[in-house]
């Protein structure tokens, strides 16, 4: 039997072409695709300010995982791809910022460029929802 499932979209450029959902939910879980650090106009937000534009991403999980009827202490894990891992205090102290002493677990990995060269991350979160 198939799941029933709760898609949430923001609507970007991306979702569209590629036939994804920003958020999905199945039963209690709870999945965020890749978040980048996308402004309200759709351009990258606080080109080149690693710390802004983490927790740009986090603003964007939160607001999906609202619409989910869940919040930020429903995450489980988070991960984060990153293109310059010699910043990654940066990153980690928006992730401390964000998360508090809710503390989920975190995966940080280094690749080698996102969708928009002015992107320094993109963070995916998974959840388990009231």
């Amino acid at each position: 039997m198939t799941p029933d499932f709760q898609r949430f979209s923001t609507g970007n450029q991306w979702e569209r072409a590629y036939a994804f959902s920003r958020g999905v939910r199945a039963g209690d879980l709870i999945f965020i695709g890749g978040t980048a650090p996308v402004a309200a106009d759709g351009s990258t937000f606080a080109p080149g300010d690693a710390r802004a534009q983490t927790l740009r991403c986090f603003e964007i999980v939160e607001k999906t995982l609202a619409e989910m009827g869940a919040g930020r202490q429903h995450i489980v894990r988070s991960r984060m791809y990153v293109t310059d891992i010699s910043r990654s205090d940066e990153f980690g102290r928006a992730h401390a910022e964000f998360f508090g002493d809710h503390r989920p677990g975190l995966t940080m990995v280094e690749v080698s460029g996102l969708i928009d060269p002015a992107m320094l991350v993109e963070v995916e979160c998974d959840a388990v929802g009231p």
